[in-house]
């Protein structure tokens, strides 16, 4: 069984292959600041700079998703799970002017779970 750090909602899913055929491959990073930061942010591939601070918790609708280290020791313990909702999204995010915005669900993993991930990381 593998288990996924990150998956979206259908409708994300929906949302983000709406997005991807108007601006081509595209990337997420969470970095758990203020404001816009705290939400998922969606840039055309390579428009945000990942660094060595940041995690690839894996991909969504086949495209990556980061969150920053600090952030991710926080959520390690939890599956997250990208939603779409109607709302104002973050300024520099893609979904902006669409008059929707991404947000993060999270869900505790089990004892099944955490054992896979422990596994996994050795």
């Amino acid at each position: 069984m593998k288990v996924q750090r990150v998956t979206a909602t259908d409708a994300a899913l929906s949302f983000i292959d709406k997005l991807s055929k108007r601006h081509g491959p595209l990337m997420f990073h969470q970095s758990g600041g203020c404001c816009d930061g705290s939400s998922p942010m969606c840039f055309q591939e390579g428009e945000f700079r990942i660094g060595e601070s940041d995690v690839h918790l894996g991909n969504i609708g086949g495209m990556p998703f980061y969150m920053s280290k600090d952030q991710y020791d926080y959520w390690k313990h939890t599956q997250l799970i990208i939603d779409v909702v109607d709302g104002r999204g973050g300024m520099f995010s893609l979904e902006g002017p669409e008059g929707k915005r991404f947000l993060t669900r999270s869900r505790v993993y089990t004892d099944e779970e955490r054992q896979i991930l422990q596994e996994d990381s050795q």
